[in-house]
């Protein structure tokens, strides 16, 4: 008799079942979700107590930027840190690399599962920073343009952060070994980020071009980056 060959599943459909795996689990958990909005809101919480304390002659508007993405880094370290905790504690993570699938995949399924749990972090916790601390403040016109570090500092997030969190998931004190290894790599993009959203949030005739300049320096350190994480994670998750 002939027997045929299972046939290895394409690149795509190995990325689509790795991602609904994340999202199915979440959804049935919310482990992740609750954990990184509840960190969110207390740290809104002492924002709101620090900047009591200086009354009404402090403009917020200056150092709003700082204060987003100090909120965003944070919290995201708290979710990067527990994005492979159900696969190692079930021993899922080592099923997944027995199994025939590109390395190169799971990296950008986890990538993809860690970037929509952070976008939907934002989601809540960015309006709720509007309402609690620049309801009352004067907008410049431009300030809509801090969509665009948001979306272009999440990428970048998301996917240093995967690299970093599978190098350090097997490691004792592995929260604070990730904030230690990440925090020095993305510098430049937090930087980046942390300048383009402020010149936004200011809005200051002829910084424009400030502003365009620290979004080519974040998109290219996306770019190099990821490409990077992208070729090295097979030897990452095999060492």
């Amino acid at each position: 008799m002939r027997t045929t060959a299972t046939a290895k599943p394409s690149g795509f459909r190995q990325y689509r079942a790795l991602l609904a795996k994340d999202i199915r689990q979440e959804i049935r958990t919310r482990e992740m979700l609750t954990s990184m909005v509840v960190y969110a809101l207390l740290v809104l919480t002492i924002y709101g107590a620090a900047l009591a304390q200086v009354g009404d002659k402090l403009q917020v508007v200056s150092f709003a930027g700082g204060l987003v993405w100090a909120l965003i880094i944070f919290t995201s370290l708290l979710g990067l840190n527990r994005s492979f905790s159900h696969e190692t504690e079930s021993g899922c993570l080592e099923g997944i690399l027995l199994a025939p699938v590109d390395r190169a995949v799971v990296f950008l399924a986890k990538a993809t599962s860690n970037l929509i749990f952070l976008a939907v972090v934002e989601l809540i916790t960015i309006p709720l920073f509007f309402l609690f601390f620049l309801s009352g403040a004067e907008l410049a016109t431009t300030t809509p343009l801090i969509i665009l570090p948001l979306v272009v500092g999440t990428v970048g997030v998301a996917g240093v952060g995967t690299l970093l969190s599978t190098m350090t998931i097997d490691t004792r004190g592995r929260d604070v070994l990730l904030a230690i290894l990440f925090i020095p790599v993305a510098f430049p993009l937090i930087y980046a980020c942390v300048s383009a959203t402020s010149v936004a949030f200011m809005g200051v005739e002829g910084t424009l071009g400030s502003f365009w300049t620290s979004m080519a320096l974040a998109g290219a350190y996306d770019v190099i980056m990821i490409a990077a994480a992208w070729g090295l994670y097979e030897f990452v998750v095999d060492a």
